[in-house]
């Protein structure tokens, strides 16, 4: 057990896991607050416990409606295509 504490009349080299420890501790509590108060405070764990989409845009109304039962499958398709042509990534800017 002296061999630990005492490495050549000095301290071991088992000391320099200290500041290791201690630096993961505070990345991780540095991490988490930020994840926290980025969020509103409402925690990294509220973000997957709604997996709808979130607002009322066009394609998010057809997915619901869909999901209803109010149309079929070949509508929610056709319909879908002109909405992604107005309101998809490549309506954006996005590469098309």
């Amino acid at each position: 057990m002296q061999t630990l504490a005492h490495w050549d009349g000095g301290p071991g080299p088992w000391t320099l896991f200290f500041p290791l420890i201690w630096a993961a501790v505070v990345i991780g509590v540095v991490t988490v607050l930020r994840r926290t108060v980025g969020r509103g405070r409402r925690g990294p764990w509220r973000a997957m416990a709604d997996p709808r989409p979130s607002g009322d845009s066009p394609i998010a109304v057809l997915g619901r409606r869909f999901a209803a039962g109010e149309i079929d499958e070949d509508e929610y398709w056709r319909r879908l295509s002109v909405l992604d042509e107005q309101f998809g990534p490549a309506a954006k800017g996005g590469a098309a």
